[in-house]
């Protein structure tokens, strides 16, 4: 089973602590601090799912989900969005960009990586 999870996010804090999280469940953890390199990164990677920060410099996570589900080769892959954004509508607007799921920061750490598993695909 592909246990290598993408996390597209800027703010090094929260790399730490989402990739804490997850590498204790046994997930291997690649990094991209901003849009373009994350969507490079996930064609050479190959992951079985992306935690995608909306609130990105230069291009938004609204703009990074959209551009993957455009490439056949990555459309499949579960995005979920991990954000701050937490008004109504937020999370209408992550899904009609491409996410399949949404979770709000600051992440619960008794929660989050059981959250994230449910998005995973399951194995052949």
């Amino acid at each position: 089973m592909n246990k290598r999870i993408l996390l597209i996010e800027d703010n090094e804090q929260n790399r730490y602590l989402a990739s804490f999280l997850m590498q204790a469940r046994g997930w291997q953890m690649v990094h991209a601090e901003d849009g373009p390199s994350g969507i490079a990164l996930a064609g050479q990677v190959d992951p079985a799912l992306i935690l995608l920060d909306i609130q990105l410099p230069g291009m938004d996570g609204y703009a990074v989900a959209r551009a993957l589900r455009l490439d056949p080769s990555l459309a499949m892959i579960p995005i979920i969005a991990v954000t701050s954004y937490a008004m109504p509508g937020d999370r209408e607007r992550c899904l009609a960009a491409g996410c399949n799921g949404y979770i709000e920061k600051p992440i619960d750490p008794g929660s989050f990586a059981a959250e994230v598993e449910r998005f995973v695909p399951e194995a052949p």
